[in-house]
């Protein structure tokens, strides 16, 4: 008796302890993520990953040669802690290098901060801006972290989608063919509206906003007194000589605008995760609240070494031995590689402008994906688990960078990596050319 008596209060003292919910309400609905589910089917089916964002080739060797320094030279400092805020070498480098391409000057100490990566940049911003019910512009597609982020700080996603624009004499598209309406840009914004998202180099179209359409967005910014969050981690990744334009260097933008950069796509080193905002001290001071309430700090050696290849790139700027000259000069021969591949097998490449993807129409490809009536799940998502279980081959669905209510408004593309090896964008395209023989020879 004694045994069933002390059984029975076990149940009800577990009972009692799992009544109650675990998790924060800022978690509901925020729990899934594209990329946890997709790198794991890539992991266990792709022979070709041109799925994430990340390239397969190293760093240039300046950049790992100073890391090299950084761990074993005789600063033994560089093993501790360093500047919470930013390690002094490279803010000081930063706050030069980006006061040069602002024409203004950049205090070290206030304009700069260094972050884990330009994601934990992100966190911050949202944090340190947003309040509850305050409204966040979000333009679509969208890098997928925006949207929680924004949710997790108790606000509230606006989205405007970027509408694509047939190209005449059957070109193929651009991502300069999708376009903000303007009126509808303007409808959005409103006394409730606290900050708008921009990401220009775009992830996942490879969109570089022209100065026209960055204009129309600081004037709406001017009017309604909203701040911009600037995610330019691909400002040195544009092609066709194309340029990339500051928002910040626009008039009355300055004061309202955080900066934010990577070291990841700037020197091809993802892992390393050093990034940084740059930005007016007004707004500066609050994500240090949030940083040295969150992470404090970030690696030392790293951010040492990225300090020595930003030295090097300011003595550089814009000579043809400059990293940020050859890199996207690179980036483009295999950009317009990967079009011509996926042209011939009949995937419709919309042209980036920029960064490290491109995305293409599969609507000629659907017949090896039958269509699921009643299915809560996009179309291109389940051909991109399809196409890694069945081919091989990982990619990403734009549908993954719309909001839940839009996913199924674009649902017939899916998004392409470039930043590989010749060898990696060889065996994506002898997949798809076999791809391509069996529909024709059933």
């Amino acid at each position: 008796l004694p045994l069933v008596k002390a059984s029975n209060s076990l149940s009800l003292s577990l009972q009692a302890k799992m009544s109650r919910p675990v998790q924060a309400r800022r978690l509901e609905g925020i729990d899934k993520n594209i990329w946890v589910e997709f790198v794991k089917l890539a992991a266990t089916y792709s022979t070709v990953n041109l799925g994430q964002g990340f390239p397969d080739f190293p760093p240039p060797d300046f950049l790992k040669e100073a890391f090299v320094r950084a761990l074993s030279g005789e600063n033994h400092m560089l093993h501790q802690y360093t500047r919470a805020f930013g390690h002094p070498p490279l803010v000081k480098i930063l706050a030069q290098f980006f006061g040069k391409l602002l024409g203004r000057d950049l205090d070290p100490m206030t304009n700069v901060m260094v972050t884990v990566g330009a994601y934990q940049a992100l966190f911050c911003c949202f944090q340190a801006f947003v309040d509850d019910g305050d409204e966040v512009i979000i333009i679509e597609p969208f890098f997928d972290c925006y949207e929680p982020m924004v949710k997790m700080a108790g606000g509230m996603p606006v989205f405007v989608p970027l509408r694509p624009k047939a190209p005449k004499d059957g070109k193929l598209m651009s991502s300069a063919d999708w376009q903000l309406d303007p009126a509808e840009l303007a409808s959005k914004f409103s006394d409730r509206t606290k900050a708008i998202v921009l990401n220009s180099p775009n992830n996942p179209l490879g969109k570089v906003f022209s100065r026209g359409e960055l204009e129309v967005i600081a004037d709406l910014c001017v009017k309604y007194d909203v701040l911009c969050i600037s995610d330019e981690v691909y400002e040195w990744l544009v092609y066709d000589g194309k340029e990339h334009i500051r928002i910040a260097s626009l008039q009355g933008m300055w004061d309202r605008t955080v900066i934010i950069g990577s070291a990841g796509k700037t020197f091809s080193a993802t892992g390393w995760k050093v990034g940084w905002t740059v930005g007016p001290n007004r707004l500066l001071q609050h994500l240090c609240t949030v940083h040295q309430n969150s992470v404090y700090h970030c690696a030392t050696a790293a951010q040492e070494a990225v300090a020595q290849g930003f030295q090097r790139e300011l003595k550089l700027y814009g000579k043809p031995e400059s990293y940020f000259v050859q890199l996207p000069k690179e980036l483009q021969q295999k950009r317009d590689w990967l079009v011509q591949s996926l042209d011939a097998v009949g995937m419709k490449p919309i042209i980036p402008e920029g960064t490290y993807f491109l995305v293409a129409d599969i609507s000629k490809f659907k017949s090896d994906v039958p269509d699921v009536p009643d299915s809560d799940e996009p179309y291109d998502s389940r051909f991109a688990k399809w196409m890694v279980k069945n081919k091989g081959l990982a990619a990403i669905p734009l549908s993954a960078f719309y909001c839940g209510a839009h996913k199924n408004n674009y649902n017939h593309f899916i998004r392409f990596c470039f930043a590989k090896e010749e060898a990696t964008l060889k065996a994506a395209n002898d997949i798809l050319q076999k791809w391509k023989w069996e529909k024709t020879n059933p």
